[in-house]
């Protein structure tokens, strides 16, 4: 999930190149560069020779801004595309306050008492990579390593503009508001439209409840099976499920139903972060959740299974029991989604974990479920699991190929769903640096990452010449964001005219969309909406209705009656 689930702002200068001031000058200073740039246009020609400048901001020391990647910070080819000029003030005033997901500094101490700090880029099962500020990579054994923590100071230093005039501060910026995608950039074909058109009226988004009730940083919401006016809610940074009960000629009710606080990984992407009732929860009141612990020193993604009470208004109170566990590289796309299919087995996503770029190759490697979605059946236990393989699972028996898998070649698959009358398993596949994917994923297929990001080429590293890629149905670039959130085919209304249409959208643009294709090839895409928070997920309800996550509380759900999709 960039949000969570893209990079966010952080890192977008790095440096070393300067000695930061003894006395800190505060944020009246940080205020005055900030007007001034806000002010001030700026020449994005001298910002970007201050960009390069080793001897003023070494920028260049840690960021590429041509695509390729690779330093200690995120790639900035596109950052003027993903983030509007305040952001981008904000971003170099203030390094810490939002660190880019991915590029936090991880401490290792290690036995002989040495502190190595550095973005991870590389993890073995027997050694870890990190490359520092100054752009040396370093590899540590692990046997070598008492304790490893991720830093919340970012590796670009505080002070920059106390190095540079205000005008250069503002040249600087006006240079990283240039970085976009030029529209030849992009790949133009009919999975990849250069422009989004609008419907003439946007749909509605009503608050689902008050502002009383509003929920911290929720991840999920869905209607609990048989209680009409009941729904469940996951906070994932505080492990806690609220339900939520509409109360016609009352007001709406707000009760915890689980709090799995205690014991969570929380913090970026990861925590409380998915939940599906099993199909027949309303006579054995089964349900899972995707929750990431620390087991062993090493940080998992565990899906669980619990049981709800019999009225299904809270849970059980009986010890959960895990069903799958997958470790994770490093500290980015821990996956987290859980969905019953059609066929009543449970999908389970699960992003490469990173590093950033997955340079292990963790979505093409078969004998990981790193990057890939797993079919499995919580019927019943064989061997050594507490889940069965289905016997058609299409890597059954295939040597070196891990058997839960159904599909592979995924970066971080943040939201993903049945379309109820077709049954197409529809995935939203945030990307790397470029673009961002929406596509309908099948039995064994591989959907490219690292390999292909949307539709164009990414690394030639993992590729395989047997291996036969597919592509999206739809992708976008970085001028209509940069954290694609996964949605529903609306099937609620058979006389809409958004009936069959998959409606999605972007967390960080907020943008919401809605798509039509036809064999897997885009028909029709149309903005249909802004929503008034980040989109973190998408619910549904009983009916068919669809529903916004806000992530800064707010649940709202979409009101397409006043509205055309043409």
């Amino acid at each position: 999930m960039k949000m969570i689930l893209g990079w966010t702002m952080g890192m977008l200068v790095a440096g070393g190149a300067f000695a930061q001031d003894t006395i800190d000058s505060g944020e009246r200073a940080r205020n005055e560069y900030r007007q001034f740039a806000i002010r001030t246009a700026g020449d994005a020609a001298q910002g970007r020779a201050l960009f390069l400048a080793p001897e003023k901001t070494a920028c260049a020391q840690c960021h590429t801004q041509d695509g390729r990647g690779g330093k200690a910070g995120p790639d900035l080819f596109a950052v003027g595309d993903k983030f509007g000029r305040k952001d981008l003030i904000e971003a170099v005033l203030n390094p810490s306050a939002s660190i880019a997901v991915g590029y936090s500094a991880s401490i290792i101490e290690t036995k002989s008492g040495e502190e190595i700090q550095g973005v991870v880029k590389g993890v073995t099962d027997d050694t870890i990579q990190l490359i520092g500020a100054d752009g040396a990579l370093v590899e540590i054994q692990k046997v070598r390593i008492l304790n490893q923590r991720i830093s919340e100071v970012s590796l670009m230093p505080e002070g920059l503009h106390r190095m540079v005039s205000r005008e250069e501060f503002a040249n600087l910026i006006a240079y990283l508001a240039s970085l976009r995608v030029s529209e030849n950039a992009d790949l133009m074909n009919r999975g990849m439209p250069a422009t989004i058109e609008s419907i003439k009226k946007p749909v509605v988004l009503r608050p689902f409840h008050s502002d009383a009730l509003r929920f911290e940083n929720p991840a999920w919401f869905g209607a609990v099976p048989g209680l009409p006016n009941a729904f469940l809610v996951l906070e994932h940074m505080l492990g806690k499920i609220w339900l939520l009960e509409k109360r016609q000629g009352a007001e709406d009710g707000k009760t915890l139903f689980l709090d799995l606080g205690p014991g969570i990984v929380q913090g970026g992407t990861r925590g409380l972060l998915g939940l599906a009732f099993h199909p027949r929860f309303h006579e054995n009141h089964r349900y899972y959740v995707a929750v990431h612990r620390v087991v062993d020193g090493r940080v998992m993604t565990l899906t669980l299974e619990r049981w709800a009470s019999e009225d299904g208004l809270r849970d059980s109170g009986r010890e959960g029991r895990e069903i799958l566990r997958i470790e994770a590289a490093t500290n980015v796309h821990y996956g987290g989604g859980l969905v019953f299919g059609p066929d009543g087995f449970l999908y389970v996503g699960m992003g490469d974990t990173g590093p950033q770029e997955d340079p292990m190759g963790n979505a093409q490697n078969r004998l990981l479920l790193r990057g890939k979605i797993m079919r499995i059946d919580v019927d019943g236990v064989e061997e050594e699991r507490a889940f069965r393989i289905p016997s058609d699972n299409p890597f059954v028996g295939v040597p070196g190929m891990r058997p839960e898998v159904w599909a592979l070649g995924f970066r971080e698959p943040w939201r993903f769903s049945f379309d109820a009358v077709t049954g197409d398993l529809w995935v939203g596949d945030v990307g790397q640096d470029l673009y961002e994917e929406v596509g309908i994923v099948r039995r064994g297929e591989n959907h490219g990452w690292n390999v292909y990001e949307g539709f164009a080429p990414f690394s030639n590293l993992r590729r395989s010449p047997e291996a036969e890629y597919v592509a999206p149905v739809f992708a976008y670039s970085r001028k209509y964001g940069p954290s694609v959130t996964g949605g529903f085919v609306y099937r609620a209304d058979p006389e809409s005219s958004f009936n069959g249409v998959y409606i999605f959208g972007d967390y960080e643009k907020r943008i919401i969309w809605g798509l039509t294709q036809e064999n897997r090839t885009l028909k029709k895409i149309r903005q249909i909406g802004v929503a008034p928070q980040r989109i973190v997920s998408f619910g549904i309800d009983a009916s068919g209705e669809l529903y916004v996550v806000g992530y800064e509380g707010t649940i709202y759900r979409i009101d397409l009656s006043d509205s055309v999709f043409e």
